[in-house]
């Protein structure tokens, strides 16, 4: 089969393409034809050892797909053989076939195609967790997302929207705001024109937001601590500015706020029950038509380098998808 291979830590253009055997599944996976493989800002990481996993060499990036079922390992019992799948894989998936454990595998809606699935389980994951466990974000609460028009943020928009939020969405461009607003953002903050904190405090009449969803960091969370609500949440999702931010704690004190941190991988693994409670209500939703992932580029395989460049250097809106099939 082929592959794009990480063979040393360094940029996406060291990246290879090459032909390597097919992968034996073990007793508790499923081997899966890759069709589509979702893009995320930890694929950016892992091939420059920044993530918090580090694979063995040679690796190939790309931590979620979806597919069809080959072959399923004896201790697998909820998936068989020409099921159409959404698998977490954490690296492999930028390949024709990828061998993962059974329980971070779903059987896909009927209705979703590869591509929406592909680019469907990290975003909606996180963000779902991040809302629902973390935040408890409860109807007519103001729930402000940074980094709006990316893959996690858009989700959030819609998540926060379904469960009956009013969402502010922030981004640095006038053109990514207008997806947040198709996406059912109530209100917008160019962030590269205007100050958040003011504009916060402005739409806001002054309360600041209930919750703030952060996958951005760096200058912008510490502008979001100043903006929270009198027992705000805040979560800390990501860092995709590339500087991880310190918090002078009086802030959180004086507002009693919470700073949480979200970490979906974790909590599928620790919370399986849960994890497939959230799909189970996003896959609910998409059917109702309230959430669906925006897939603005599609890149072949062979290209593959070339989409996590794109999404490193923050050119992408919404989801970028790698089809391998």
């Amino acid at each position: 089969m082929k592959a794009v291979l990480c063979r040393a830590f360094g940029p996406p253009e060291h990246l290879v393409l090459e032909e390597v055997a097919s992968p034996e599944p073990k007793k508790n996976e499923v081997l899966i034809d890759v069709h589509a493989a979702g893009v995320n800002f930890p694929d950016t990481l892992i091939i420059e050892g920044k993530y918090q996993f580090k694979p063995p060499f040679p690796f190939s990036p790309g931590g979620e797909a979806a597919g069809v079922v080959t072959t399923v390992g004896e201790k697998v019992s909820h998936l068989k053989p020409g099921d159409r799948v959404m698998a977490l894989t954490g690296w492999g998936s930028f390949a024709e076939q990828v061998a993962v454990p059974g329980y971070n595998v779903l059987p896909m809606p009927a209705e979703m195609g590869f591509a929406d699935a592909a680019a469907f389980g990290m975003t909606y994951g996180t963000s779902m967790h991040a809302l629902k466990q973390r935040a408890n974000l409860q109807p007519g609460e103001t729930l402000l997302v940074l980094g709006a028009s990316g893959g996690v943020g858009l989700a959030a928009v819609e998540i926060g929207k379904a469960l009956g939020a009013k969402v502010i969405a922030a981004a640095s461009s006038v053109e990514k705001l207008d997806v947040a607003r198709a996406a059912g953002a109530d209100e917008l903050i160019d962030y590269s024109r205007s100050s958040l904190k003011e504009e916060v405090k402005r739409l806001t009449g002054g309360q600041g937001a209930d919750v703030i969803y952060d996958p951005v960091g760096g200058d912008l969370f510490d502008d979001a601590i100043r903006s929270i609500a009198w027992n705000g949440r805040l979560l800390v999702v990501g860092f995709a500015s590339g500087r991880i931010p310190e918090l002078p704690v009086n802030l959180a004190l004086l507002k009693g706020a919470a700073v949480v941190g979200v970490f979906w991988g974790s909590f599928a693994q620790r919370q399986p029950q849960d994890n497939l409670a959230n799909f189970q209500q996003l896959f609910a939703w998409y059917r109702e038509g309230k959430v669906k992932p925006l897939v603005s580029r599609t890149y072949p395989l062979a290209q593959a380098a070339e989409a996590i460049q794109a999404l490193g250097q923050r050119q992408a809106v919404g989801k970028v998808v790698v089809t391998v099939r």
